[in-house]
């Protein structure tokens, strides 16, 4: 999987993970990947509404260790 751009979101809770992933998909092309780390546990439910309402695909979502890692595809 050819990752296209990479977001740091340690330490920021919701909000705020998925108004920087919007931002960063909005600069992206259709079809890149982007991957988001975050530290919240609640982006592992904000990430699939967020792809629900947004039509780009989650592609992947894993937990490793404290880190939550969600890959979306632009739409």
């Amino acid at each position: 999987m050819h990752i296209h751009q990479e977001l740091d979101t340690r330490g920021l809770n919701c909000p705020l993970p998925i108004l920087k992933a919007k931002r960063s998909l909005n600069d992206m092309q259709s079809g890149q990947l982007l991957r988001v780390v975050s530290t919240d546990a609640g982006s592992l439910r904000d990430f699939q509404a967020f792809a629900r309402q947004t039509g780009n695909d989650l592609v992947e979502q894993q937990t490793v260790g404290t880190e939550y890692i969600h890959v979306l595809r632009r739409r």
